[in-house]
């Protein structure tokens, strides 16, 4: 994972614009939402790794409406608010409905590179742990597969030289046709 698709949702065009070109100059792959609204519908149509999105907005979606729609559809979407009106309540309601972190307006862009940083870091660490454990996965069930035809192999060795044992102990032939037998017996498939 090289580079974030992240979802900037503010209701002010200084901060959208502010917000997309800083990231774009980043190598961020970076869509924009005026309002909570047209948010909700892209985050329906498309699946972002991360949403900036203004805590306080009009139109009826504000940024914890973002948040709770971010998480409902994708799980693994971080969503970051930001707020011009900090508190610690916010923060709070925020981070228990699942938001990563709050920034606090005016946006200090050292600070927002470092969180998506640390985004990208944990996102790298998660998919390599899953591709780790499908790689597991895959060579256990290998490894069952080869051990169970081992145990077969093991099995009909076994008989083949049980059965030869016996027609070595057969006293009803001479020895030199219990050995040619047991041979002939030990070299058949």
């Amino acid at each position: 994972m090289t580079s974030l698709k992240i979802l900037v949702v503010d209701d002010d065009p200084v901060t959208r614009t502010l917000l997309n070109k800083r990231l774009i100059n980043e190598d961020y792959a970076v869509d924009i939402a005026e309002d909570g609204l047209v948010a909700m519908e892209k985050l329906s149509r498309q699946y972002y790794d991360v949403v900036l999105t203004d805590l306080m907005m009009p139109g009826g979606v504000d940024g914890i409406g973002v948040l709770e729609e971010a998480k409902r559809i994708n799980i693994k979407t971080e969503v970051v608010l930001i707020t011009a009106h900090a508190s610690v309540d916010n923060a709070i309601e925020a981070m228990k409905k699942g938001a990563v972190d709050y920034l606090q307006k005016p946006i200090n862009f050292d600070e927002l590179f470092l969180r998506l940083d640390k985004i990208r870091n944990l996102k790298m660490i998660i998919k390599n742990a899953s591709d780790l454990r499908e790689a597991m996965d895959v060579t256990e069930k290998t490894s069952a597969e080869t051990i169970q035809d081992l145990e077969i192999m093991v099995a009909e060795l076994n008989g083949q030289l049980t059965a030869a044992r016996d027609i070595l102990r057969d006293q009803s032939r001479d020895a030199e046709a219990r050995i040619r037998l047991a041979l002939d017996h030990l070299v058949e498939p």
